[in-house]
C-alpha cells in the first residue's frame, strides 16, 4: 500500500485542517471515509462493505474557491495527497484514495448557478452545480445544456468538466469540451486561474485543455462557462432500425454522419446489447437508432437522409413510439443504483462497461477482435451473462465502441475485481491499441487505465508528463490517476 510522502500524522492534519475551514465542513465520520476511498469501479466490493485501500484521513467539504485554495496550499506545503470529487459518479477508479491519509476535497458545495446569459448563450457555474438542476433551470425558458449523460440527475460540471464528459446527444451538440468557453481553477500551490469567455480566439495554444479532462492530476476545477442552446423538442423526430449485422450499421450511421448531418443521436447496437435495452423488438438484429433534433427545417432535412441511407439496405423499421419511450427511461439516478446493490446482494451478478473509440476503417475490426478474445481466450467466459457493445458518439473520422459486459460472480466478493473486471476492461483497451484507437472515450483515464497512459500517447507522453512536473512538483494532485503509481 502506497504511504504518504506527508510528515504529518493523520490527527495532526485533521487538525491544522480545522485552523483552515469550519469544523462542519470536516468529516471524519469512518463509514463515510471508507465510502470515500473507491469510486464505482469498485462497486461489488463497496455493497459488501469491503474497503482495501488507504483510508482518507478527511473530507472536507468546499464552500468556495478560497476554501479550495486554502486547503490545496495546505496540501502542498505539507505533502499530502488530495483528491478532487463532486457528483460521485465515477467509474474508472479516478476517485480512488491510492494513498495513505489523503484529503477528499468534495465541491460539491459550490453549488451556484452564478449567471445565465441568453444572449450570448452562456452559463456560468460553480463546480458543485448539478447538471440537472442547470437544465431544469434553461428548460423553463426555453433552452437546454446539449449535455445528457446518463448520470445526469447526479453528475456535477466540475466531474463532468475534469474527465472529458459526453452525453447522449453529443453528434449534433457536441462534448463537454466543446461546450466549455471558460473557467477557473486552483493549481496544487493554492494559486487561481482564470480562462475567460470568448467565441475563439488565436493567442496561442488553447490553455483551456490543460484543465479539461485533467481528473484533478494537475488542478482543482471551480467555475465553468458552457454554450447553451434552443431547446425544440416538439420537432424531434425518432428512428430506429433492425439490420443484419454490425457492418452494417456502422455503414449506415458513417454515411449519414460523413455526408454533413448531425442527428443528436447516432447509434448501432449489437444484437447481445440490443437485448438488455429492446428485448420486446430486436429479434436477434442490430439496431440502428437516430433522433433528428432542432429547426424543424434541419429535422425535415435529417431524417430524409436517415431514409435515403436506410433504403440502401435491407432493414426493419421500428415504430418511432417505442424508440421515444426507451429514450425518457435512459437515465440512471439514485433509484437505479441502489436497484443495482440489491442485484447484486441477491443474486451475485454484475455488468461493467469500458468505452473506447476507433476510426471508421477499424470499428468492426476492434469489435469482432475484442468479442472473439474474450470468447476464446478469456478463462472465466462461462461466466458471462452477456457480452456486447454499441456505438453512441459518430464523427467525421471514426466513431466509439463502448463495450458491455455482465457475469456471474463465482468467488468471494474481494476477488471479484480482478477475476472479471480488470482482466476484461484490459482485453479491451489492448485491442483498442492494436487498432491504432483511444483507450478511453469519455469515462476518464482513472487510476484502472493509467497503465496504458505512455503507450496512449506516444511521444506526447512526455507533454503531459512536463504539464504534470510544472504544475503539481510535490506529486499531491490524485496520485495514480493519469499517472501511474510506479510499481
Amino acid at each position: 500500500m502506497p504511504k504518504s510522502l506527508s510528515k504529518l500524522a493523520r490527527p495532526d492534519i485533521v487538525e491544522q485542517l480545522k485552523g483552515l475551514v469550519a469544523g462542519d465542513q470536516i468529516v471524519v465520520d469512518e463509514q463515510q471515509l471508507k465510502e470515500a476511498s473507491v469510486d464505482r469501479f469498485k462497486k461489488y466490493q463497496s455493497v459488501h462493505g469491503i474497503f482495501d485501500g488507504p483510508i482518507p484521513a478527511a473530507i472536507v467539504n468546499a464552500r468556495s474557491t478560497e476554501d479550495v485554495q486554502k486547503v490545496l496550499a495546505f496540501a502542498n506545503d505539507n505533502k499530502i495527497n488530495v483528491v478532487a470529487r463532486t457528483g460521485r459518479t465515477g467509474t474508472e477508479g479516478g476517485l480512488e484514495t491510492a494513498i495513505e491519509d489523503t484529503i477528499v476535497l468534495d465541491g460539491s458545495g459550490i453549488n451556484e448557478i452564478f449567471e445565465i446569459d441568453i444572449e450570448n448563450m452562456q452559463a456560468t457555474v460553480g463546480c458543485g452545480v448539478q447538471l440537472q438542476v442547470l437544465e431544469d433551470e434553461l428548460r423553463k425558458q426555453g433552452l437546454t445544456t446539449g449535455h445528457s449523460p446518463q448520470s445526469k440527475p447526479l453528475a456535477q460540471y466540475g466531474g463532468l468538466v475534469s474527465t472529458r464528459s459526453i452525453g447522449q446527444f453529443s453528434t449534433l451538440y457536441g462534448a463537454i469540451e466543446d461546450m466549455v468557453v471558460g473557467l477557473e481553477a486552483v493549481f496544487a500551490d493554492g494559486s487561481v486561474t482564470r480562462i475567460k469567455s470568448v467565441p475563439r480566439r488565436s493567442a496561442g495554444p488553447d490553455i483551456r485543455h490543460i484543465v479539461i479532462g485533467n481528473e484533478g492530476a494537475l488542478c482543482y476545477i471551480t467555475e465553468v462557462t458552457v454554450k447553451i442552446f434552443k431547446y425544440m423538442p416538439g420537432n424531434n423526430e425518432f428512428h430506429g432500425f433492425l439490420v443484419d449485422d454490425m457492418t452494417t450499421g456502422i455503414s449506415v450511421i458513417r454515411e449519414v454522419v460523413t455526408n454533413g448531418f448531425n442527428p443528436s443521436v447516432v447509434r448501432v447496437y449489437s444484437p447481445e446489447d440490443a437485448r438488455q435495452h429492446f428485448a420486446d423488438f430486436y429479434d436477434n438484429k442490430v439496431v440502428v437508432v437516430f433522433v433528428a433534433e432542432g429547426p424543424k427545417s434541419i429535422v425535415k432535412a435529417t431524417s430524409e437522409e436517415i431514409t435515403r441511407v436506410i433504403d440502401q439496405y435491407p432493414h426493419v423499421k421500428v415504430d418511432p413510439k417505442r424508440i421515444e419511450n426507451w429514450f425518457d427511461n435512459l437515465n440512471w439516478g439514485q433509484d437505479k443504483i441502489e436497484a443495482e446493490k440489491q442485484v447484486m446482494l441477491a443474486q451475485a451478478e454484475l455488468g461493467y462497461t469500458t468505452e473506447v473509440s476507433v476510426d471508421w476503417s477499424r470499428t468492426v475490426e476492434l469489435y469482432d477482435n475484442v468479442m472473439g478474445r474474450i470468447r476464446n481466450e478469456y478463462p472465466h467466459a462461462a461466466d458471462l451473462t452477456m457480452l456486447g457493445a454499441h456505438s453512441s458518439h459518430s464523427y467525421q473520422t471514426g466513431t466509439n465502441l463502448y463495450f458491455v459486459y455482465g457475469y456471474k460472480i463465482n468467488c468471494e466478493p474481494r476477488e471479484e475485481i480482478h477475476k472479471y473486471h480488470i482482466p476484461l476492461n484490459a482485453i479491451i483497451v489492448e485491442e483498442a491499441l492494436k487498432a491504432h484507437g483511444s483507450i478511453v472515450h469519455h469515462h476518464g483515464i482513472g487510476k484502472y487505465r493509467a497503465p496504458w497512459a505512455a503507450e496512449e500517447h506516444g511521444s506526447a507522453y512526455a507533454i503531459l508528463t512536463k504539464l504534470k512536473e510544472t504544475f503539481d512538483p510535490n506529486g499531491i494532485m490524485n496520485k495514480g490517476t493519469i499517472f501511474p503509481i510506479e510499481g
